[in-house]
């Protein structure tokens, strides 16, 4: 049997558009990585056209390569059966066709997929959920999301959401009893709003890690607080799927070096059961082509 070649890997974020050509191996082709700009207020003529681009400028610069698929990975929530994304962040772009971007740009099939869904496989494959046959990876950073493998397959679900943890509802731990998502408790910008409110004078998670570090008393509390919120997240998925391994990855899981071992201590707290206390919770195993690695794995295994 001949090896498998290489695939287009798509990566179709809030703020920007990642794209390279990766090898079966997971090697990601350097000069391949190409990068173009999303973002909110950009028409969905300029997105639909810079993911476009992104994907013909790693084409191109690989020429002698032949490529055999595309696999792309997008901010949710997505549409498989329809073939289409609606990033929350790129409200113009919502029910944006993939086929109709990135067809005819290859001699293969095109595979899409949740972002989230595409860092559990590449965890899966090459990071810290290898070996597992239940596991759960989440993205930490500006936005929260997540994926999951069971029975050593990646689960879609009916829509192609399944895992979308950021949307799921927790108890916040500042003295309000209301529930809110884990997204607006835990991701950067919910945390550096919440410690602002709270009197911390910075302005970014940059700031609010260095604030961590110096033992400011309200970043160690807003750090706090989202860690807390994931391990309660991760406790309620962990008891619902009986989940072996959980893998944190995203910008701001690194806001503080004792971030995971904190959600691990609040995910252990918020457990009823035994079994879902015995979820280990680690670090992400890959670096940042993680969202590439996902992408390339959803296409290698069509």
């Amino acid at each position: 049997m001949s090896p498998a070649a290489p695939v287009l890997a798509v990566d179709i974020g809030g703020t920007k558009v990642d794209a390279a050509v990766v090898t079966a191996e997971g090697e990601v082709l350097r000069a391949s990585v190409a990068r173009r700009p999303t973002g909110r207020d950009t028409p969905r003529e300029g997105i639909a056209a810079n993911i476009r681009a992104a994907a013909v400028e790693a084409l191109a610069a690989v020429p002698d390569v032949r490529v055999a698929a595309i696999g792309v990975g997008s901010a949710g929530p997505v549409d498989l059966p329809a073939g289409s994304v609606s990033p929350l962040n790129l409200p113009q772009a919502a029910g944006l066709a993939i086929d109709e971007v990135l067809g005819g740009l290859v001699d293969g099939p095109l595979t899409l997929a949740l972002d989230g869904t595409c860092i559990a496989l590449a965890e899966h494959w090459r990071g810290a959920l290898v070996g597992t046959e239940n596991a759960m990876a989440i993205v930490v950073s500006t936005g929260v999301g997540g994926g999951l493998i069971l029975g050593g397959r990646a689960i879609s679900g009916a829509s192609g959401n399944a895992g979308h943890l950021g949307q799921t509802f927790v108890r916040t731990i500042d003295g309000d009893p209301a529930a809110a998502t884990l997204e607006a408790v835990a991701a950067g910008p919910g945390s550096v709003a919440w410690a602002r409110a709270q009197g911390w004078v910075g302005e970014t998670g940059l700031d609010l890690a260095a604030s961590y570090r110096a033992g400011d008393e309200v970043a160690v509390a807003a750090v706090r607080r989202s860690a807390t919120a994931v391990g309660q997240a991760i406790a309620a998925a962990a008891t619902l799927c009986d989940l072996e391994a959980v893998a944190i990855a995203g910008g701001f899981s690194h806001v503080a070096e004792d971030y995971v071992a904190r959600v691990a201590a609040a995910a252990a707290a918020a457990s009823v059961h035994a079994y879902a206390r015995r979820c280990r919770v680690v670090p992400s195993g890959l670096d940042g082509d993680g969202p590439l690695l996902g992408a390339a794995a959803l296409a290698l295994r069509t």
